[in-house]
């Protein structure tokens, strides 16, 4: 008998046209002790998987069994973990976690309580902010507070559901390997709720997909068989990680690829030129200098850039000396930690930070204002609400086209919200649609404006993993028939080598500069799954990983001094 048991288990929401069903007989055996993911696509069902077991939701069919008796509701023999942190914002962390003990352990002595509470508060290394409140901590201290409850309650079992998702990478690392850490410690079993494939393989012991939904079922399941303990340092460069990694991420994007809708291509592209901008500007001094021997294919030009704030410590300078020459249609990506001025160097770019020293030249002209000659797709869509997702478009269309017909702008439109698979979504409203699917919004108006540059801050960084994996096929796809010059922000290394021509890497700031370049010399088309089995992948991901280590804890690196000029460094791939 399995310690956990779900047995035929189908759960279904709503009624007549409006039912939808969410599980489809989900059936699945946990030992005790044992670490089992659950990975899946938002959406799937997996919250109400997890909610089931927990016992906040009952299941239409099948049944939920521990220790062989049925799971009616909840108990303190299951400990939970949302994503969500769901503190008491008025007690301190200490008192956080002593809520719970004190519910649970409502019959041991007030010392004991205690005692048990400072234990699970120390595991999870918040002695040092034991008196704080929640609005004094950050995002990952006040999710380790959510770890150290569950945890101190003493469950049987211990549900996470995605508990980290809505942390930055760097926490997120960090947080995983802690989690890694104290199952080791105790041994609990732990059913995690993830989109994150490195995640599930960093802690489970198996690791079994959710099918998209409606109807989710179990899939495939995969075992891990890495020796513990498993650190992020070393996982990545392990050959039994980099095959497992490579046959679950197939397998996911597979399931993606059957489920969505393939958009018609019903319409041609129309041959309707964009207004261009008039006014040739003097460039300045700096762009004169560096341009004294020229290079023919300079199309996009940063000299020297720096970007300094006034503060009441005096000037602060962001970004020192940014120095960077672009083809015409090259793809770049800029990477580093936060506060490293990625975000400020494209914001200047875009015209809408002014540039404290140096230059931009685009296409021999300055970069002094915004223009439609440079589109912009932020971390956020920035979507009308009350507009649908063609309305949200063409206002941008109008705009470009004024001397396109009426019918060849509805054509440019189409055109590209089917390209980003939205061709049964045009008409909805903007506030009707998912994250992902604003996003998508948000990629065809910048392609559709038919762009000089293409501007890209973290554009699907909101989104889960899974959901970042379509987007960047997306992007691809619709790329790769436009070649559009395009400067990409991302804080994820995947995606850095899967976009770009080269990745530019960026210290730490303030007085952040260009720390190493690394040119990706991997055929396009490209697609991730393509990507994993790529012999040369992970040089390059471990070549990145590498600078973002050195430079993890401030602007100088740990091993060498920030360097006066960047480094351009090359991989030279051995044969396949």
């Amino acid at each position: 008998m399995a310690f956990l048991e779900l047995n035929g288990v189908g759960k279904t929401y709503g009624e007549g046209t409006a039912r939808t069903e969410v599980l489809n007989d989900i059936n699945l055996a946990v030992e005790e002790g044992e670490f089992v993911a659950i990975v899946g696509f938002s959406g799937s069902g997996k919250t109400t998987l997890i909610s089931t077991i927990a016992g906040l939701v009952s299941p239409d069919t099948g049944e939920v069994l521990l220790k062989g008796e049925p799971i009616t509701g909840p108990g303190p023999d299951r400990g939970i973990v949302f994503q969500s942190y769901s503190l008491m914002p008025w007690l301190t962390v200490f008192d956080n976690v002593a809520l719970a003990v004190d519910q649970v352990f409502a019959k041991e002595s007030k010392a004991s309580r205690a005692e048990h509470t400072q234990r699970y508060v120390d595991m999870v290394g918040l002695r040092h902010a034991a008196t704080r409140r929640p609005a004094e901590l950050s995002g990952g201290m006040r999710q380790r507070v959510a770890v150290a409850r569950a945890l101190a309650m003493n469950p049987e079992m211990l549900l996470l559901d995605e508990p980290l998702s809505a942390l930055d990478a760097l926490t997120r690392a960090k947080l995983q390997d802690e989690i890694e850490k104290i199952w080791e410690q105790d041994k609990r079993t732990v059913v995690l709720i993830t989109n994150d494939v490195d995640e599930a393989i960093l802690l489970a012991d198996r690791i079994i997909p959710l099918t998209p939904g409606p109807c989710a079922t179990l899939g495939k399941e995969f075992k891990v068989d890495i020796a513990r303990p498993r650190e992020h340092a070393t996982l990545s460069s392990d050959a039994t990680f980099q095959k497992l990694r490579q046959e679950i991420t197939g397998y996911l994007i597979d399931l993606g690829l059957d489920r969505a809708a393939k958009a018609p291509e019903t319409r041609e592209l129309p041959n309707v030129v964009p207004i261009t901008i008039g006014g040739k500007k003097k460039p300045p001094q700096a762009y004169e200098e560096a341009a004294a021997s020229p290079r023919s294919e300079r199309y996009l030009e940063f000299s020297q850039i720096d970007k300094v704030y006034p503060t009441p410590q005096g000037p602060l300078k962001v970004v020192d000396g940014f120095d960077l020459k672009m083809k015409k249609g090259e793809f770049i990506t800029l990477i580093g930690h936060s506060g490293c001025g990625k975000s400020t160097v494209l914001s200047m770019t875009a015209g809408l930070n002014e540039i404290s020293a140096g230059g931009i030249i685009l296409d021999g002209k300055e970069v002094t204002t915004a223009g439609p000659d440079r589109a912009v797709v932020f971390q956020a869509p920035s979507l009308f609400p009350w507009l649908s997702a063609r309305e949200n478009v063409t206002l941008g269309v109008d705009r470009v086209y004024p001397h396109a017909s009426r019918s060849e702008r509805d054509d440019v439109v189409s055109y590209y919200l089917e390209r980003v698979g939205l061709a049964d979504a045009m008409d909805k409203q903007a506030s009707d649609l998912s994250n992902g699917m604003k996003q998508r919004v948000g990629i065809a108006r910048a392609f559709a404006l038919s762009p000089k540059l293409l501007l890209l801050d973290e554009p699907i960084g909101m989104l889960d993993s899974l959901t970042r994996w379509e987007l960047q096929e997306v992007l691809m796809e619709v790329w790769s028939r436009t070649k559009v010059t395009a400067v990409c922000v991302t804080h994820d290394v995947d995606e850095a080598i899967l976009l770009a021509d080269r990745v530019v890497m960026m210290t730490n700031g303030p007085n952040a500069k260009i720390g190493r370049i690394v040119n990706v010399n991997l055929e396009r088309p490209r697609t991730r799954k393509a990507l994993l089995e790529h012999p040369d992948y992970y040089r390059y991901r471990q070549h990145v990983l590498d600078f973002l280590e050195e430079y993890e804890h401030g602007a100088q690196s740990k091993k060498v001094a920030t360097p006066a000029a960047p480094v351009q460094s090359q991989p030279k791939p051995e044969a396949a």
